[in-house]
């Protein structure tokens, strides 16, 4: 299965890394490497994540550490959302920023 970022969730990892690199550089790397590798798990059994109808129809979550990874599967492509902190308001980060399917292929 095809992995493939939205715009919003590559802005996300961006500030999760640039969050992480002000103490710490090289976690920041590595733990980057490690979300998108959860990525890569998701997307080989994607139905055995919580669904989140409160957040539109077919999203799924799966929480990683502090994050919760957001995202929408069909037969050929899981498409990532949203990555965020689990302390943040989802629902409304979710109505902040319109979902966009333009993004970024990861495999």
């Amino acid at each position: 299965m095809h992995i493939e970022l939205s715009t919003a969730a590559l802005r996300d990892l961006e500030s999760i890394g640039d969050y992480i690199a002000q103490d710490n550089p090289q976690r920041a790397k590595s733990f980057m490497g490690e979300l998108r590798d959860q990525c890569v798990k998701i997307a080989k059994s994607p139905q055995a994540y919580r669904l989140r109808s409160e957040l539109g129809d077919g999203i799924r979550s799966c929480t990683y550490g502090n994050y919760v990874i957001f995202f929408r599967e069909d037969q050929i492509m899981l498409r990532v959302l949203r990555i965020l902190h689990g302390s943040m308001d989802i629902e409304t980060r979710f109505g902040e920023t319109q979902i966009s399917t333009t993004s970024k292929k990861t495999s």
